[in-house]
């Protein structure tokens, strides 16, 4: 069972499907004991690739691109073979997590899987988000929840959150922001100055 007022990382969570291609879906996770608690929404790639193959990677990068990418058709980012799983890994990946499920609930409208961690790699050091980043992930929770959100909130977050883009947005922030509002629009989201 997932852990009560946990803190929840946003992270690349990298799936096997059953072709042997990876699937990388931005995704929030917990750790609870030393375990990670991965939650898909049912149904959903992920919620299929780690019910059928009980191995993942968690990765921890800083191109939002990632996160932007998924949500908008975008998910063809080059990966490495993991050292102790049958899996893969972001090639930008800051820091990868090895996995093995050994957990497994049911639950509507969110499965719970739970994972030993088999190994952790560091590529290269983290050096923080700066406010642009962290406009382009909250807005890709937004992207993804579209359906069940109201729209009025959706129009006030994303205004909030562009000026932060305005202020501190990066070529890469820039690219992501422009494909998740191209797909907010095109879900008939009227967004005014974005």
């Amino acid at each position: 069972m997932a852990p009560q007022n946990k803190r929840i990382q946003e992270v690349i969570v990298t799936s096997m499907a059953e072709d042997g291609m990876a699937h990388s879906a931005p995704m929030g996770i917990t750790e609870s004991e030393g375990q990670i608690i991965i939650q898909p929404f049912k149904p959903s790639t992920t919620y299929n690739n780690l019910k059928r193959h009980r191995q993942c990677t968690i990765n921890f990068t800083d191109d939002v691109r990632v996160f932007a990418g998924a949500l908008t058709g975008r998910r063809n980012w080059p990966t490495l073979l993991c050292e102790q799983i049958d899996g893969q890994y972001l090639e930008q990946a800051l820091a990868h997590i090895e996995l093995e499920l050994v957990g497994f609930e049911d639950n509507d409208p969110r499965a719970c899987f739970t994972g030993n961690i088999v190994k952790e790699v560091m590529h290269a050091p983290f050096r923080g988000f700066n406010r642009a980043q962290n406009a382009v992930i909250e807005a890709a929770v937004l992207t993804s929840r579209l359906n069940m959100l109201p729209l009025e909130k959706i129009q006030q977050e994303i205004s909030y959150l562009k000026i932060a883009i305005d202020k501190t947005a990066g070529d890469r922030e820039l690219e992501a922001w422009h494909w998740l509002m191209a797909k907010i629009k095109d879900a008939g989201v009227v967004l005014t100055d974005v």
